[in-house]
């Protein structure tokens, strides 16, 4: 496991002290856009590799048998590599001055708080100010259904859905495994994760194919994913037109009702704080998902309800890094 404490290295930097950082800059100035126009960005890497391999050793000739197992070992040799660099990165962090400096870029880079806000708040701004085809282009940049058939509220139903499951995908979940395993456990989550988005997909082409990769997904954000929930909750107490008991309350019972064993806990403490309802019936390309929905509030969701549920996702993030920053007063307690 990998240990909390202060460094040892030349460097002084505690890993801790580095997670806090990252997300204090990403928030302020978002990932490193400069640093990835000259190298390749991690997940863009990541992706490109997968794609690769679904080109090569995912034939529709092959059985599902056959396909699970390339699908299963092409999953093990991209985790085992990442593991591989971030233990590499983590060590040169450690042993280098400058070695910290890489690593927190790493971080700023895999951590998507800003970002998510932007892409969403953009789908709201669209919506708003240039109407409803604006809109659906704007969101499917960050959902992969079929929008054109969405309505105005079908596209911020899916712009709220979207910014509370990846605020566990983006912002928890990464914090969570790298205070657990540091750099390496969050490269291995963030190569996990996507290749759940490359291939993890129950298409006929995916479903075998992709079907570890979805499943090690499933389980890696099994805790964040109830641990995000639990911060949305927590952020509705200091968001003024929120519910938190409501949003509780919508989360423990509906939570199981989404197909994901995981997106329906961010999901339901969405809508119960919003008062909305959320997931419901979707279409992806021609086959339609009949999904039930999520709280029992309006399914009518509005520009309105985006900017609210912004506010409950920015102070959804302030909580996260509160409790990493507790931990950082902590550590600085038993060190002294």
């Amino acid at each position: 496991m990998f240990t909390i404490g202060l460094a040892d290295g030349p460097t002084g930097f505690d890993p801790l002290i580095l997670i806090l950082a990252a997300l204090v800059f990403e928030a302020l100035v978002g990932e490193a856009r400069l640093v990835f126009r000259m190298v390749p960005h991690p997940v863009r890497l990541i992706g490109g590799v997968v794609e690769f391999a679904d080109r090569k050793l995912n034939r529709e000739a092959r059985s599902e048998m056959d396909r699970a197992i390339r699908g299963g070992i092409v999953t093990v040799v991209v985790v085992t590599a990442c593991f591989g660099v971030g233990s590499a990165v983590a060590w040169s962090s450690r042993a280098h001055p400058w070695g910290a400096l890489v690593e927190l870029l790493l971080l700023v880079s895999l951590v998507a708080q800003r970002g998510l806000y932007v892409r969403v708040r953009a789908v709201g701004a669209a919506l708003d100010g240039q109407g409803l085809e604006a809109g659906r282009a704007a969101v499917a940049h960050i959902v992969g259904r079929d929008t054109d058939a969405l309505d105005d509220h079908g596209v911020a139903r899916a712009a709220l859905e979207s910014c509370a499951e990846n605020f566990c995908d983006a912002v928890v979940a990464p914090v969570f495994w790298y205070v657990l395993f540091g750099l390496p456990g969050l490269l291995v989550y963030k190569a996990v994760n996507t290749m759940d988005s490359v291939i993890g997909h129950r298409t006929p082409r995916h479903r075998a194919f992709g079907f570890v990769a979805a499943r090690t997904d499933d389980i890696l954000n099994l805790i964040p994913a109830r641990l995000a929930g639990l911060f949305l909750v927590i952020a509705a107490v200091f968001a003024p037109t929120a519910r938190p008991g409501a949003a509780l309350g919508v989360m423990v019972r509906d939570a199981g009702k989404h197909r994901s064993p995981n997106a329906g806990w961010t999901e339901g403490a969405m809508a119960g704080a919003l008062g909305l309802a959320l997931a419901g019936p979707r279409s992806y390309g021609r086959q339609s998902e009949p999904d039930p929905w999520i709280g029992d509030g309006r399914a009518t969701a509005t520009v309105r309800d985006i900017h609210r549920g912004l506010y409950v996702y920015a102070v959804g993030c302030l909580v996260n890094a509160a409790w990493v920053g507790a931990l950082v007063v902590v550590c600085l307690e038993m060190a002294g």
